[in-house]
């Protein structure tokens, strides 16, 4: 049994498991496990394993158990434990969703328009933590808080605050109700990814997600748009005057999340698109 074998016996199952991109999934669990690049794999992929080694015939057995988890579907991120955003590395479980390319469109976007360090912000909903931390490490923003909901997310949300060594204020609690009231008319920025995804189509997503990413970042209930409505109707009270909102959307929700901020009587509204092209980001200014 050689590296290259193993390789190919993880790519056979994980493929015929339905996993569409098992070869790459494969090598990065081997790779993981027994501490590879690419340039020692190639140069060690035909020498053989040591069957008499202790060492070696644990990291195999290891492998094999992971490339059994990815089998039945569990998101490669869980079983590697960490996903990258915005070129850092984010700590991730089963309790918070996994941080997605999609959601840098909103990070980069504060990031360009925001950029006096003396800004104090707010994340809502923050899960793992990926976009109030970011913000923190490359925005250098003095205040910045982050609320969730989940006491199991602010466990990841915090270790991961700990391990890029950012100050973040976590509050549990249901958007702003996590927030003490001497805070009101404070923030200059408030971001949320929040849960989105209309109750039916949950059940016609990938495995990995809905079944091994928690429903509660996931579910907007029938259309969707709950939360939005929870968050353009309360933002004002805790925004400063010219203060602004940020919020990722569904590809297919920028008009009726706009009509919400609108509603709730923020100024220029619009909607901004990702790199694909598709609605990603509203956001919209508290008047003076």
């Amino acid at each position: 049994m050689t590296l290259y074998d193993l390789l190919t016996e993880g790519s056979a199952a994980l493929l015929q498991a339905g996993d569409t991109d098992g070869e790459n999934d494969a090598k990065l669990l081997l790779f993981e496990v027994f501490h590879l690049d690419l340039v020692h794999f190639l140069m060690d992929r035909l020498r053989p394993l040591s069957e008499s080694d202790a060492e070696t015939q644990e990291k195999m057995q290891t492998y094999r158990g992971m490339i059994a988890k990815r089998a039945s579907r569990i998101p490669l991120q869980q079983i590697l434990g960490s996903q990258e955003f915005m070129g850092l590395e984010f700590y991730v479980n089963e309790h918070v969703l996994i941080p997605r390319q999609d959601t840098e469109t909103l990070v980069e976007l504060v990031l360009q328009e925001q950029q006096s360090t003396e800004k104090k912000l707010l994340d809502l909903c923050t899960g793992s933590g990926c976009i109030a931390i970011s913000l923190a490490v490359k925005g250098g923003y003095e205040s910045v808080t982050a609320t969730d909901l989940s006491e199991e997310a602010l466990k990841v949300a915090e270790r991961n605050a700990k391990a890029h060594q950012k100050e973040i204020i976590f509050r549990q609690g249901d958007l702003f109700t996590a927030l003490p009231q001497s805070e009101a008319g404070t923030f200059d920025i408030i971001t949320s990814n929040p849960p989105y995804i209309p109750t039916a189509v949950i059940a016609t997503l990938e495995p990995e997600v809905r079944e091994h990413e928690p429903m509660m970042a996931l579910d907007g209930t029938e259309d969707g748009l709950k939360f939005y409505r929870q968050i353009a109707k309360k933002a004002g009270t805790w925004l400063k005057p010219g203060g602004v909102i940020y919020l990722e959307i569904g590809y297919d929700q920028g008009e009726a999340v706009s009509g919400l901020l609108r509603e709730a009587g923020f100024d220029k509204v619009r909607v901004v698109k990702d790199l694909p092209g598709k609605d990603r980001v509203v956001c919209g200014i508290w008047p003076d």
